[in-house]
C-alpha cells in the first residue's frame, strides 16, 4: 500500500486512499472467514484531514477511529452530516501535573460527541466517574468502554496488568475496575479490552501467535468467568456475554482477527504515516 507524502484533496491522493482501503478491506475479509462473529474494522485516521474521513466514509467504511481527543472532536463537527458515523477514541490522556482540570474538561468534551461510539483506552475508576458523570442527559445509550491492557510489559505502554488466573485477578486492579463500571457507572458499558501488543510480536505474527493477544485472550476468559459467577452482573457487560477483544493495527491486524479479535485499527496501511505536528 503505496503513499505519498502529500495529504492535500488531490484527485491522485484520493484514488490511492480509497486503493488502501479497498486493499485492507480484502485482507479484513479474508482473515476473518474462519470467525464465528462479525468483527469491526476500524479507520484510524490520526493526524489526517477530515476529508479523508469523509472519502472512506462515501466508501462504505463507517467505524473511525483518534488516538488524540481533540482531533476526534473537531473531525466529528466537520463531519456531523454523516449519519451512522461511529467514533473511537482509542489515545491517553495522559496526566501532567498542574493541568488536571484542563485534562477532565476536554474529557467531558469528548463525551459531548453524540455518535461516539466507544472508548478503547480506559483504565482508571477515577477516568470511569469522570465519564459517567460528563455524559448528557439525552444521550440514547450508554457510551462503550474497553479496559487497555498492557501485555507486552513494556514500561512506555499504557495499559493495566493482565491476569492469569483468577485468584491472581480478584484484588487486580483489572476486574475492580471492571465491577466499577458495572456497579457504579450506569451511564458506561463495559464492552471489552483493548492492548497495543509489542513490535517483537508483530513483526513474528505471520510465523506464529501473536503473545500478547493470546495473553489478552486468556485475560478476557478469566474475567469472564468472574461475571459470570455473579448473577447480578447478568446483562450488564460484553455483547451476548462475551467481552470483545481490540487487538490488532496496521501490522498485525490479520494476526489479530486469525486470533479471534473483534475489532482491529489500521491507520498507516489505510491513510498512510501520520503527519508531525
Amino acid at each position: 500500500m503505496a503513499s505519498t507524502t502529500s495529504d492535500k484533496a488531490t484527485p491522485q491522493r484520493r484514488a490511492e486512499l480509497l486503493q488502501n482501503l479497498a486493499e485492507t478491506k480484502i485482507c479484513f475479509a479474508e482473515a476473518s472467514k474462519s470467525l464465528s462473529h462479525a468483527p469491526t474494522l476500524v479507520a484510524v485516521s490520526k493526524t489526517k484531514p477530515a476529508w479523508m474521513t469523509r472519502a472512506c466514509y462515501e466508501e462504505g467504511q463507517r467505524d473511525f477511529g483518534e488516538n488524540s481527543d481533540i482531533d476526534l472532536v473537531n473531525k466529528a463537527k466537520k463531519l456531523a452530516d454523516l449519519d451512522n458515523l461511529r467514533w473511537h477514541f482509542i489515545g491517553v490522556m495522559k496526566k501532567t501535573e498542574g493541568d488536571d482540570l484542563r485534562r477532565q474538561a476536554r474529557m467531558r468534551e469528548l463525551t459531548t460527541v453524540s455518535n461516539l461510539h466507544a472508548i478503547q483506552s480506559l483504565t482508571s475508576t477515577e477516568d470511569a466517574d469522570i465519564y459517567n458523570n460528563a455524559i448528557p442527559a439525552d444521550r440514547k445509550a450508554p457510551l462503550n468502554m474497553l479496559l487497555q491492557v498492557n501485555t507486552s510489559g513494556e514500561v512506555q505502554k499504557s495499559g493495566l496488568q493482565y491476569v492469569d488466573t483468577e485468584t491472581e485477578a480478584a484484588d487486580s486492579p483489572l476486574f475492580k475496575l471492571a465491577c466499577h463500571i458495572i456497579e457504579h457507572c450506569p451511564k458506561l458499558h463495559f464492552q471489552g479490552l483493548m492492548t497495543i501488543g509489542s513490535q517483537t510480536e508483530s513483526l513474528a505474527s505471520s510465523e506464529r501467535p501473536n503473545q500478547d493477544f493470546e495473553t489478552l485472550k486468556k485475560t478476557r476468559d478469566v474475567l469472564e468467568g468472574m461475571l459470570r459467577s455473579n448473577p447480578t452482573f447478568d446483562g450488564r457487560w460484553g455483547d451476548n456475554g462475551k467481552l470483545l477483544l481490540s487487538m490488532g493495527m496496521t501490522a498485525d491486524f490479520e494476526a489479530g482477527l486469525r486470533a479471534g479479535s473483534h475489532i482491529v485499527r489500521v491507520g498507516t496501511g489505510i491513510f498512510g504515516a501520520r503527519r508531525m505536528k
